[in-house]
């Protein structure tokens, strides 16, 4: 085993699934909320970085969850600063899922790609940078682990507001290690249609608020969702929406006086949650479908865009061997960075393709290129 492979297998064997996504305790074949969290994950990490030779540091962001940060201090003055930030959450698994096979030039296991193989190839890199002679003279690595991704980004929101700054942060997401300058937002609504109770048995002295839903879905999932098409951006292509769940009415018998919709609207930089609230509203008004139109994200997911003419960011494409970058259409927690004030990319070794996959895995041979390449560019810096 690699020295990175090594850390993965470890990491994997830890399992940090996202409290808001574990199953109520004594469910059978799923770990139960205690034993769910980012807890072990970082206090692994942090005795790892130690070792190195690296300065660590806990930042509290929920009860029992915290960002674990490792510096590597240059020779001389700090002049400029490099953000590793991977997530050390992960979507829930089978207790199967949290033993590390290794098959076929494979890594399998929660997190393998999404993103321990990222935490694993940056530390990594981190580590034997911090024993080279190649050692940055003026720049400051810091290797941020996150809580929350998965969920709400606390870690990522957490780390912006207790003033951190960097010159350019690296998000670790499995992107086949492509360096990213562009994601799509996640916007998700709910839409409430209300309408008349009434006997099944005189269904004209009732409204239907499932039918006038009904045309509802039908509108977003046709004429709007065929505008959208039209409105593209040169790395993400069009902005989308999916009506992902419908809930109405009690019984086959009553009149439904309510009916309720989810929908995941995926932004293009320089749409707002506020403008596609307009948008909707317009549309729907235009039709004559009346529905009242709420929030159910926790906090804004925003649409990253990245100036890939930025010195740095030119200067790790150059290093990865990446003419232009790409775009994504998932959403991470390099849109908060940047909206924080630290110019953000999105690089990591895996594919999107195996995250949240009940058999998730990793390439060993993208995980070494991926510290490798991280590596090189670390030695490119002043």
């Amino acid at each position: 085993m690699t020295r990175a492979e090594r850390l993965l297998a470890e990491l994997i064997t830890l399992p940090s699934v996202n409290p808001a996504f574990a199953p109520s305790d004594g469910a059978p074949t799923r770990r139960p909320r205690a034993l769910c969290g980012e807890k072990k994950v970082a206090d692994f990490l942090a005795s790892v970085a130690a070792r190195a030779g690296l300065e660590v540091e806990f930042q509290p962001v929920l009860p029992g969850r915290s960002n674990i940060i490792a510096r590597l201090l240059p020779r001389n003055r700090v002049r400029q600063t490099i953000l590793f930030a991977p997530h050390l959450d992960t979507v829930g698994a089978d207790d199967s899922q949290f033993a590390a096979r290794r098959r076929h030039g494979r890594l399998y296991g929660r997190g393998a790609c999404d993103t321990k193989g990222s935490v694993a190839a940056m530390l990594t890199a981190l580590a034997e940078l911090a024993a080279s002679p190649s050692r940055p003279q003026e720049t400051e690595v810091v290797f941020a682990g996150l809580v929350d991704e998965e969920h709400a980004q606390a870690g990522a929101r957490a780390l912006i507001a207790g003033k951190f700054r960097a010159d350019l942060a690296i998000v670790g997401e499995p992107t086949r290690l492509q360096a990213v300058t562009a994601h799509k937002g996640s916007l998700w609504l709910q839409l409430e249609t209300s309408g008349q109770a009434a006997h099944g048995s005189t269904p004209q002295l009732g409204r239907n608020a499932i039918h006038a839903m009904a045309r509802i879905v039908d509108l977003l999932e046709t004429g709007y969702a065929a505008k959208l098409r039209r409105r593209k951006h040169p790395l993400l292509g069009a902005a989308t929406i999916n009506v992902g769940s419908i809930r109405g009415g009690t019984q086959p018998n009553i009149v439904p006086d309510h009916c309720a919709i989810t929908i995941d609207r995926r932004t293009l930089p320089g749409e707002t949650e506020a403008g596609v609230r307009r948008e909707i509203a317009a549309l729907l008004r235009a039709k004559r479908l009346p529905a009242a139109i709420s929030s159910t994200k926790l906090a804004p997911a925003l649409p990253l865009e990245t100036d890939p003419k930025l010195p740095l960011v030119r200067q790790f494409l150059r290093n990865v061997g990446q003419v232009r970058p790409m775009g994504a259409d998932f959403f991470c927690d390099a849109a908060v960075l940047s909206e924080g004030g630290i110019p953000s990319l999105v690089f990591g070794p895996g594919d999107i393709a195996q995250a949240h996959t009940a058999d998730e895995w990793i390439s060993l041979r993208s995980l070494e290129r991926g510290k490798d390449l991280l590596l090189r560019f670390l030695k490119s810096l002043p």
